[in-house]
């Protein structure tokens, strides 16, 4: 169960994207400040490696660079402010970039140019998906979703919940990550659910996620964490808060390079809603390190332990430094989500 509440938990994570919210220049500041994130990350893992704290370069930049996307408000109004739609590029990117250099970094049965083409042909999958989804809806399918969504057969549920198995299933037989799959398919539904009408079924799709699958998912990683790592090993727990400033300098410092297109004096509220990790993203990348032998439980645990405290810590501290940029464009603080 612990795979169904993972897949579930990306799924819900590709609902989130909207792209019609980040287009134009913050999509074009993101991914660079992704980039400059891996090469700070990718510099500290080296530093790390040529200690005998932590030899898993390429598990270590990757859990570093992420962002968790759940930390963005749902509030249309606040999306519409320059720091909410830079912010909201920077978590996709975040969110996105670990998954797809995962899924083509961590497979081992292709060479690279066959992965890359498989991963081509998977995105045209996807995005043909999409765009059936988004334009495919003559009166007498919506009249029957619409019927389905309120009997017992919840017939747009059922689909949405076959498309995240299809998918997950599918990357599994491409040798990608199936984290992959499960997230690309929530993206596509929700493209497909962008309208008011589809608010029901999205209402529907989240009580079966977070009141079903995800708790699997978090009781899973609940026993997965080593906690007896933290009492017996003294360097597990001094790498809880060395990771954690090491979260806040690859996933903050990219906050000081967007120049006029952020206030001075909202760069360190991004800098910290920018480093809040991807609890599930960290748990998953922790997971599949162990699972390959490339990372031991100690880091694991240490990884986990900081991706939690920058769940807790980070936002908390944000919205308090930004309380007067908030009410003057008309927005309130960002809301976290452990994600």
């Amino acid at each position: 169960m612990f795979t169904f509440g993972m897949a579930a938990t990306l799924f819900m994570a590709g609902m989130e994207l909207n792209f019609k919210h980040i287009r134009g220049m913050p999509l074009f500041l993101a991914p660079r400040g992704w980039g400059l994130s891996l090469l700070l990350g990718g510099a500290l893992s080296a530093l790390l490696y040529a200690t005998p704290l932590a030899r898993s370069p390429l598990m270590l930049t990757l859990a570093l660079s992420t962002t968790a996307l759940g930390t963005l408000l749902r509030d249309g109004q606040q999306l519409d402010t320059p720091f909410g739609r830079l912010f909201v590029a920077a978590g996709t990117v975040g969110e996105v970039g670990p998954i797809v250099a995962m899924s083509l970094l961590l497979s081992q049965e292709y060479s690279t140019w066959q992965e890359l083409g498989f991963l081509l042909l998977f995105l045209g999958l996807v995005l043909a998906t999409a765009a059936v989804g988004m334009g495919l809806r003559p009166a007498p399918v919506v009249a029957l979703l619409t019927r389905t969504l309120h009997a017992s057969t919840q017939l747009p549920v059922r689909l949405a919940l076959f498309l995240m198995a299809g998918y997950f299933v599918l990357t599994e037989e491409f040798s990608f990550e199936s984290i992959l799959g499960a997230f690309a398919a929530g993206m596509v539904v929700g493209l497909a659910t962008q309208d008011k009408a589809a608010k029901p079924l999205r209402q529907k799709i989240d009580a079966v996620c977070f009141g079903w699958f995800i708790p699997f998912f978090c009781v899973g990683a609940g026993v997965k964490f080593h906690l007896n790592a933290f009492t017996y090993d003294l360097t597990t727990l001094l790498l809880v808060p060395l990771f954690l400033a090491a979260l806040l300098l690859v996933r903050g410092a990219p906050a000081w390079f967007y120049g006029s297109h952020l206030a001075r004096r909202e760069r360190l509220p991004f800098a910290l809603y920018s480093s809040v990790a991807s609890l599930s993203l960290v748990v998953v990348i922790s997971d599949i390190g162990m699972r390959t032998h490339s990372i031991s439980p100690h880091i694991a645990s240490a990884l986990v332990g900081a991706a939690l405290l920058s769940v807790l810590l980070f936002p908390t501290h944000a919205a308090a430094l930004r309380p007067h940029a908030s009410a003057s464009d008309g927005a309130e603080p960002l809301a976290v989500d452990a994600d």
